[in-house]
């Protein structure tokens, strides 16, 4: 009787234990899953704080990115009112160019109507001594006229068959030449032709010139050319040089006044 109560204790006990362990199992199985959840938390708030540690240093490269713009564009815009202001300086310049230009313009317009008013008179001038030295030229030629048979029969033995005078003649290529002084004459019993010009102020290129001339004017009259030059005055070389060419130089000198 005795025995049989005790195994009914150990029974009852067993049945207790057993109760208390099957209690006990969610709660520890609860205990474990919820370490596990806060492992889980936690490194779930590890990455977050990760992801935050990125995005803060992203945060703090924009900041800074975002700096370096706004200083680049603080140097733009500087940059560009600096050329506002030397855009403003060239418009400036521009302007007082083009005031210049017009200035320039009008004083040109001012020296060109001075010079055109010069080159009136200078023409005018022109026209006045080239008359005069025509009426110089003349009375030259007409002293000459009147002097020159003289001299020309003292100097060369020649003697005049007709009057010295201003002539025309048309030369063998067509062309009409002007002779100042022209005449026929005799010399040692043959036919010459006195030929000559007269210049105020003699120069070699007179000389040169009437050279020329004289070509063609003995091509033309086919007979002896005495060739002369009458003149105011020379140079002792311009003289010296005619010379050297067979040209005999008078002088105003030389010649009876006309009364």
């Amino acid at each position: 009787m005795e025995t049989v109560e005790k195994e009914d204790v150990y029974r009852i006990a067993r049945e207790v234990v057993r109760q208390e362990i099957e209690a006990v199992l969610p709660i520890h199985s609860e205990i474990v899953d919820l370490k596990s959840a806060v492992r889980e938390l936690a490194q779930a708030q590890s990455k977050t704080e990760a992801r935050l540690e990125e995005l803060a240093q992203a945060q703090a490269k924009t900041e800074a990115r975002l700096e370096e713009l706004a200083q680049a564009q603080a140097k733009t815009e500087a940059r560009l009112e600096e050329l506002a202001q030397a855009q403003a300086k060239t418009e400036a310049r521009l302007e007082e160019l083009a005031q210049a230009q017009a200035k320039t313009e009008e004083e040109l317009r001012s020296l060109t109507a001075v010079v055109k008013d010069m080159q009136k008179e200078m023409r005018s001038m022109s026209q006045q001594i080239g008359g005069l030295a025509h009426a110089v030229g003349f009375q030259l030629e007409d002293r000459a006229y009147a002097s020159l048979p003289k001299l020309l029969e003292l100097d060369f033995g020649i003697k005049l068959k007709e009057r010295l005078l201003r002539k025309f003649i048309t030369t063998k290529k067509g062309e009409t030449l002007e002779i100042n002084i022209i005449g026929k004459g005799e010399k040692d019993g043959k036919e010459v032709y006195v030929v000559g010009e007269a210049k105020a102020n003699l120069s070699t290129r007179h000389i040169v010139d009437f050279i020329d001339r004289l070509n063609d004017i003995k091509e033309t009259l086919q007979t002896e050319i005495i060739p002369v030059m009458v003149t105011y005055m020379s140079e002792p070389e311009v003289e010296e040089f005619a010379k050297s060419k067979g040209i005999r130089v008078y002088y105003s000198y030389e010649f009876q006044p006309i009364l």
